[in-house]
Order: C-alpha cells, then sequence, then structure tokens
C-alpha cells in the first residue's frame, strides 16, 4: 500500500476490537507491528489515539497508514519502491474477474471459494491479490466491502483512497441496490415477502453461526421473490437485503425454511422431511458441495455522475444447476 487509507467501519464490525479488525483486514501485519503503529500514533480511530483494545462503532473512520512499504525504503519515491510481489498467474487470474473499471473503482466477478480476506489457514485471498489490478497506479486498489467465502458475484474495489471513502460511506448508508440469486430448497410458504429477524452468533467455538436472536440480535431485514420453482423441490429466489449482516441471506433462508443448496453451514438444518433433496445424485450432484448464492446484479448511485449497474454471469456451478432444472435467466425480468 503506498498511501494512507480511511477506512469506515462497517455495521458488521461493530464492537470489534481494533486489534482483531485489523487482522481480519491486514493478516500480514503481526501483534508486534500493529502495537508500534499504535505507540506512534500512526493509527488513529476519528483522529485520536487508540490502543488494540479499543472497541470500534460503526461508522468510525480508522486511519491506516501505508503498510506494504519496507523500512529501507522510507523517503523513496513511490514510484521507485518495491511493489508486492504477486505472480504473473495471479496477475492473469485476478485480471479476469474485471467485469467494468474506471478511475475511481473496478468491478470484479469472484468466483466461490475465493476469500476476500486472509485468515486463520486461508493463504489466497482477494486482497492478496489486490495488486494485479493497479494498471499502472501508484495506488493500490483496496476492499470497500465482502462476500463470503462461497459467494460467488459482483464485488468492488476502490482505485483511490477518495473513490475508498465514498464508496465505503455509499455501502454504510445503504446507497447500493445490491441483487442476489439463490438455489434454495423448497418453497417459501408466500411467493414474495420480507425477512425481518434479528441476528446474533452462536454455536460452539469453530462451529459459530448466525441465530435469530431478537433480545440481542442485530436488525437484519431481507426482501424477496420467488423467481421459479421446481416441482416445488427447489426454489430460485431473487434476494434483496436491506442491511449486510454477516451470512444475512444464508441464515434468512434457512429461517423461513428454505435453506440455500449446498451451503453446509446452514443447510443442514433441514426443514420438512419431504422436501429433503440428496444433492448427491441425479441432475444437481455437481452443486451437492457448492454453495448456490450468487451476487448477481449492484446499483451504484454516483454523486454528479450517471448511476452504474453491474451485472455479474452465473458461476458454472449454478448455471448447469439452472439448465437442469429448466430456470431461464430471462424469468427474473419478467
Amino acid at each position: 500500500m503506498t498511501g494512507v487509507q480511511q477506512i469506515t467501519v462497517e455495521p458488521q464490525e461493530s464492537e470489534s476490537r481494533l486489534d482483531r479488525w485489523f487482522k481480519r483486514r491486514f493478516p500480514e501485519i503481526n501483534h508486534a507491528r500493529l502495537e508500534k503503529l499504535l505507540r506512534t500514533g500512526q493509527v488513529r480511530v476519528d483522529g485520536g489515539r487508540a490502543k488494540a483494545n479499543t472497541r470500534l462503532s460503526t461508522g468510525q473512520i480508522v486511519r491506516v497508514p501505508p503498510l506494504g512499504i519496507k523500512p529501507e525504503e522510507e523517503g523513496i519515491p513511490s514510484k521507485k519502491r518495491a511493489l508486492p510481489i504477486i505472480s504473473e498467474h495471479d496477475v492473469t487470474e485476478v485480471q479476469r474477474m474485471v467485469m467494468y473499471k474506471d478511475d475511481d473503482l473496478i468491478a470484479l466477478n469472484k468466483p466461490a471459494g475465493l476469500a476476500v480476506q486472509g485468515g486463520t489457514g486461508t493463504h489466497k485471498h482477494l486482497d492478496g491479490l489486490l495488486d494485479g489490478l493497479r494498471f499502472g497506479s501508484d495506488d493500490r486498489p483496496r476492499l470497500v466491502h465482502r462476500l463470503d467465502r462461497d459467494t460467488s458475484g459482483v464485488i468492488i474495489v476502490a482505485r483511490t483512497p477518495k473513490s475508498a471513502a465514498v464508496l465505503a460511506k455509499s455501502f454504510q448508508m445503504r446507497d447500493m441496490k445490491k441483487i442476489y440469486w439463490a438455489l434454495v430448497m423448497g418453497h417459501p410458504e408466500h411467493p414474495a415477502g420480507t425477512i425481518s429477524a434479528a441476528l446474533s452468533k452462536g454455536g460452539a467455538v469453530g462451529h459459530e453461526r448466525m441465530i435469530w436472536d431478537d433480545e440481542d440480535g442485530k436488525s437484519a431485514v431481507t426482501d424477496y421473490r420467488v423467481v421459479a420453482t421446481a416441482a416445488r423441490k427447489i426454489s430460485w429466489l431473487e434476494l434483496w437485503p436491506r442491511t449486510g449482516r454477516t451470512h444475512q441471506l444464508r441464515a434468512h433462508c434457512m429461517l423461513i425454511g428454505t435453506p440455500i443448496l449446498g451451503d453446509a453451514k446452514y443447510a443442514v438444518h433441514q426443514h420438512d422431511p419431504e422436501q429433503r433433496v440428496d444433492l448427491h445424485h441425479g441432475l444437481l450432484s455437481e452443486v451437492a458441495d457448492r454453495m448456490c448464492l450468487h451476487a448477481r446484479e449492484l446499483v451504484i448511485e454516483r454523486p454528479g455522475k450517471k448511476s452504474l449497474t453491474v451485472t455479474a454471469p452465473l458461476p458454472k456451478h449454478m448455471k448447469d444447476a439452472f439448465k437442469n432444472l429448466g430456470f431461464s435467466e430471462g424469468e427474473a425480468r419478467e
């Protein structure tokens, strides 16, 4: 990274300790280095000094200094500094994901299975590939939102610190319309509606998942409609999240009795035994271990500019499932 970042704390990050927030976003920075950055005032929260155990709140701004500069490179002009090493294969791989780019942002079609950020046991992730998207710029692109590892589809990265701040605020204020497609088990009781179920983390360590919790959970709201169904065994849902909680769509689909196909974390709690689907045989064997949740479209409102709509084509496993189920993508427009 070659410039100072001003990162807005997202709703799902509220109440996180600063050191844990930092580790999730910048896994390559160890705790000793973070402590030094905090002691010297290079990492700040809302302009003030902070400690590793500082609890963050939604909307706060965390100042992050340049992190990719080696001590011996301090004072060297940015154009002459050594860039992080990324293989030609990785550059090709991440550039193939590009669907749209301009001076402010790049829209990618993230494949299912690729984590957005690093973590325990995760060595390859989108954040680690972003140097392949510089396209001659001194600024390293930066993430402004996330998708689950096994969710495919539209993800936006900012090309400059200024655009990162604007885009992060837009996501925080829910100024962007997000449309997801999902293949689910069964059929919702109603063909369209709104799921309003507060969520909090539950379950044993290592097996946590989001659960319905009206007392201590955070508000989570999702609009949905059934686009098509196959013998009431499999349904194609179009989903519009109004909030952005962790695993929101996956948990909400499970709560209305229609868990997402291939979702090992939430589909294990299947509802009606008569509607259970054995995915390991027949036409849907290709999705048995692959989640069928796709970030289909993102509509971005841009101050002073025309709104931008980015649409991501379906991944192969969902495209094959659509074909086998007799679903046509054009049905979503009917």
